[in-house]
Formats: C-alpha cells, sequence, structure tokens
C-alpha cells in the first residue's frame, strides 16, 4: 500500500489553528489532501492529528483520520520522524504499507 500521511498539530502558539486556517477560501489542510488525492500516487491518505476539529475538517475533504495521536507525539518540541513512524506502525497493524510519503499540512503550493 501507498500511503501519504499529513502530519496536523492541534496547539500550533503562533497561529493558531494553522491547519484550518482559511486560507484563499479553504483550510490550509485542504490543499494537501486536495493534491495527494489529485496525484493519484496513494492508495490512502491518512491525517494524523490530536484534534477533533483537525480531523473533521480533514475528513470533510476526503482524508482518513483512522486514530487520534497520542499526547506525547502532540507537544512543541516532538519531531516530524516520531509522528509518521507512528502512524505508520498504527497503520501497519491493518495492511503492509510499502511506501510512505509524509506532505506538511500547511504546504498550499504542493502540486
Amino acid at each position: 500500500m501507498r500511503v501519504a500521511i499529513i502530519p496536523a498539530r492541534g496547539g500550533s502558539k503562533r497561529i493558531p489553528r494553522k491547519n484550518i486556517k482559511l486560507f484563499a477560501g479553504l483550510p490550509i489542510i485542504a490543499y494537501s489532501i486536495k493534491a495527494a488525492q489529485e496525484s493519484g500516487l496513494f492508495d490512502r491518505i491518512v491525517v494524523t492529528t490530536d484534534n477533533e476539529e483537525i480531523a473533521d475538517v480533514a475528513r470533510a475533504f476526503g482524508a482518513e483520520v483512522p486514530f487520534i495521536r497520542p499526547k506525547e507525539l502532540s507537544d512543541d518540541h516532538t519531531a516530524t520522524i516520531p509522528v509518521i513512524a507512528h502512524a505508520i506502525q498504527t497503520l501497519q497493524n491493518d495492511s503492509v504499507i510499502d511506501y510512505a510519503c509524509c506532505i506538511y499540512a500547511t504546504a498550499p503550493f504542493i502540486r
């Protein structure tokens, strides 16, 4: 399986709610989800978040949120690699992941 993993933490200090703030009319995370969908490269597009509001927005734009990220992977000092590793390990409980790609939620110009 080929999976896009979009990390989107809810506790941004500098720009509160940045992952779902409107940017040119859409929540900013919608652009990353849309790019992953349109690429045709992924079997699944998964958002890993600690926040139900972000989860709801992600689902509304067609991403999966099959789990809520644990608090120990959701603080100001957590690096991206442990977050992606956690997502891969959790998803591998259901199926084998051949490829994983990290797409940041705040990348509205990604193609």
